[in-house]
């Protein structure tokens, strides 16, 4: 992919993305998919980069073991430093032909470490644990650890499933407890929602006064949501907008730069490469930074530095263009074709009682073909559509148009009513 800003291999897709950040360099371990059939073991690979719009590829990091041992695939986990200096990565140990008590493939904790910056790892299976009491062999995965200096220990979250209760709802955070981390005891669960299958790869970090948690929910809903507490241990507070991105943005992980919070997750690809494609595991790597606001809650967006990457441009249509159609549509477009990559900015001054507005991409002549943002006021909401939409039959009604949009895309814009008007 030669997009600047965003990266897939040459020979694979980006699955979940574990970030380090050192001496200002953020290194980008990930799980590097093929789609390769048989399957041939799943990888981390490391990306590095200081401006978070080039990405170089320092291959491959830790390797899929052999077919018959317990790290067959490597999947997520997270890198820590000890105090002397040495790299320590705990990661999943997954292989489809070891069954655990529930008859599911066996998940286990496992870990590396590097003495030499990163660039070799050796592991060490005698530090091998597996999912404690209480919770479901089949998934005890990502580990993330981190240091409590306040008790003096490292604390480990892990994602699992309680072996008793709802089906789609016993996803919990679970957590060990270490004092070198090598032996690692069983705590207290760190967060238990009773809500979704599984909450993937959680983190916590502090930021200012605030601790922010955040995981992937494994539902239907599929994306990244944060959590926002004063202390460690809760209880957390639920943002009134508490996801990062849309159903494409998953299992996103962050790291810190100074003042700065970077998320690193995948934009998901689609089978067949087409709009109505089945979302698929692993795709393309996106950064995302997080901005605090005063009262602690999150807004996200891209980082300066991909924004920094388009020119000045031209004006697409003429400043104070204006379109009225009450009860109607209408629209304005340019004559000029936008090239693959471009930034576009539009600014709207919204009437009272405007329903829709936005902006029409890759569109027909006549606007009727193509892509739209679109901003609903009276919803709160941006949405993505396309027309035309896919047809299940011949006849009028089967259009897809009980699908109105992008649902899985849809994203909360506050849009506060201009003056005069009431809010509704």
């Amino acid at each position: 992919m030669d997009q600047r800003g965003f990266y897939q291999p040459e020979d694979g897709w980006v699955g979940d993305v574990i970030p380090w950040q050192e001496d200002g360099v953020f290194h980008l371990f990930y799980l590097h998919e093929t789609r390769r059939t048989p399957k041939e073991g799943m990888p981390w690979h490391r990306i590095t980069t200081e401006n978070l719009v080039d990405f170089a590829e320092q291959g491959e990091a830790i390797a899929s073991a052999s077919h018959d041992a317990d790290d067959f695939n490597i999947y997520t986990g997270s890198i820590v430093q000890g105090g002397d200096g040495v790299h320590h990565a705990f990661y999943t140990g997954q292989n489809p032909d070891r069954r655990g008590a529930d008859g599911l493939p066996l998940q286990l904790v496992m870990h590396a470490t590097s003495h030499d910056g990163m660039a070799t790892w050796q592991r060490h299976p005698e530090h091998t644990f597996g999912a404690t009491a209480g919770y479901e062999t089949a998934d005890w995965r990502d580990p993330f650890v981190f240091r409590d200096e306040e008790r003096g220990v490292w604390r480990m979250l892990i994602t699992a499933r309680h072996v008793d209760g709802p089906t789609r709802r016993r996803g919990v955070v679970a957590q060990c407890i270490s004092h070198d981390l090598v032996t690692w005891e069983p705590a207290a669960p760190f967060w238990d929602p009773r809500r979704g299958v599984a909450h993937e790869c959680p983190e916590v970090f502090q930021w200012g006064d605030w601790w922010y948690l955040v995981a992937s929910e494994f539902s239907d809903s599929f994306t990244t949501r944060y959590r926002m507490s004063r202390s460690v241990d809760g209880p957390w507070i639920v943002p009134e907008h508490d996801t990062l991105d849309g159903r494409a943005f998953y299992a996103a992980k962050s790291a810190a730069r100074g003042d700065r919070r970077l998320f690193f997750g995948w934009i998901a690809s689609r089978e067949g490469s087409i709009d109505d494609g089945a979302w698929q595991w692993a795709g393309t790597l996106s950064v995302l930074e997080a901005e605090q606001r005063s009262d602690g809650t999150l807004a996200f967006h891209p980082a300066g530095e991909l924004r920094e990457t388009f020119g000045t441009g031209a004006a697409a249509l003429p400043a104070n263009t204006v379109l009225s159609a009450p009860d109607g549509y209408t629209s304005a477009l340019t004559d000029a074709d936008a090239p693959d990559s471009f930034r576009l900015t539009a600014v709207f001054d919204i009437d009272e009682g405007t329903r829709e507005c936005g902006v029409l991409l890759r569109a027909s002549a006549d606007g009727d073909r193509g892509y739209s943002l679109r901003l609903e006021p009276q919803r709160d909401r941006l949405v993505l559509d396309r027309w035309p939409r896919r047809s299940t039959g011949t006849e009028q009604w089967q259009i897809s148009g009980d699908v109105p949009y992008v649902i899985e895309l849809e994203r909360p814009v506050h849009l506060p009513a201009p003056v005069g008007m009431s809010s509704r």
